[in-house]
């Protein structure tokens, strides 16, 4: 199978490679899928697209009359795929469901315990000779209130992480998670979530649902000065609203691992000019938020596996006309 590969850096094509074993032949192509590039796929059975590529109707239907039979994410999440344009162009969608819940979620409990603790802070004052301990005070995580929305495999890891430290558990989540309960999580509506968590760590999908779950009457609701971590997609939290409530002193603190207008920003080197993005330079100026570049899924077991199961989705195809795990497709039960 001809496969172009969209978004690819030089990890990307090192892991890919390893996965592939010279089985497909790989295009890496290092720019973004978009109604720009989609004419690069020509010639490809399949498209390989990564979180921050386009997959709308229009490109979709570019790919299709590109020859284009297959996409296959290298993400569990597919919000960012017009579902019912695949279908209709007949062309299959396949993802990577789960490929290392332990990086997110150990990447989610990092941006608890630098921002409670203040560790960029302090770590860029000792490289200046500062040693002073002002503004750097913290608060033990033992006994304090964190509240988890979304418990599936990362959200349960989460918790596991949080109990070893003395946490008390609060989640949301229509479907319950007997791990989770097994651990001493309590589920309770989001409203009493909000108002009665410390810390509230955001591990859900992005769905119609979820969309700007943490708005500003989700903020007016919590606690005042809790902690906000998000590790699952932007678009759950409306940026607006989290800098009126950073500016207003309701919100303590905030750790993003995502942030919903991404796509021109993360995963580039841009320090050699400017951030055009006046809302996420309005979040930079804040001393008490702490935002990495989507990297919570960036640790080695967490690439091999993305890069195993994307081939082994492509495999399947080729083989028997389906990949290995498929996206539900609209109307499927």
């Amino acid at each position: 199978m001809k496969v172009s590969v969209f978004s690819t850096k030089s990890y990307d094509e090192d892991f890919l490679k390893a996965a592939n074993n010279g089985v497909h032949e790989l295009a890496f192509l290092d720019v973004r899928l978009s109604r720009d590039t989609a004419s690069l796929a020509r010639g490809s059975d399949v498209v390989c697209a990564f979180v921050n590529d386009e997959l709308d109707s229009q490109v979709i239907a570019e790919l299709a009359e590109a020859g284009v039979r297959m996409i296959a994410l290298r993400s569990a999440g597919f919000n960012h795929v017009d579902l019912a344009a695949a279908q209709k162009a007949g062309i299959p969608v396949a993802r990577v469901p789960a490929y290392s819940p332990h990086a997110v979620a150990e990447h989610a409990i990092a941006l608890i315990l630098t921002l409670n603790r203040q560790l960029h802070r302090a770590y860029n004052r000792v490289r200046d000779g500062n040693f002073a301990l002002d503004g750097l005070l913290g608060f033990d995580l033992h006994g304090k209130t964190v509240g988890i929305v979304g418990t599936g495999q990362i959200g349960a890891l989460v918790a596991q992480i949080l109990k070893g430290f003395g946490c008390d558990l609060l989640a949301f989540d229509p479907y319950e998670n007997p791990a989770c309960i097994d651990l001493g999580v309590r589920y309770v509506d989001l409203d009493a979530l909000l108002s009665q968590s410390d810390i509230i760590t955001l591990q859900c999908p992005l769905t119609p649902e979820t969309h700007h779950l943490i708005d500003v009457d989700a903020i007016a609701k919590m606690k005042p000065g809790a902690m906000i971590i998000n590790t699952s997609r932007g678009a759950v939290v409306d940026t607006t609203a989290l800098i009126a409530g950073l500016k207003s002193g309701a919100i303590g603190s905030v750790g993003l691992d995502v942030y919903e207008e991404e796509a021109d920003l993360f995963f580039e080197d841009l320090s050699q000019t400017f951030i055009r993005d006046d809302v996420f330079a309005r979040l930079l100026t804040f001393p008490n938020v702490l935002i990495t570049g989507h990297q919570g899924f960036f640790t080695h077991e967490a690439l091999t596996a993305i890069a195993e199961t994307t081939i082994a989705n492509i495999t399947a195809f080729e083989r028997d006309g389906a990949p290995v795990h498929p996206v539900p497709m609209p109307g499927d039960g």
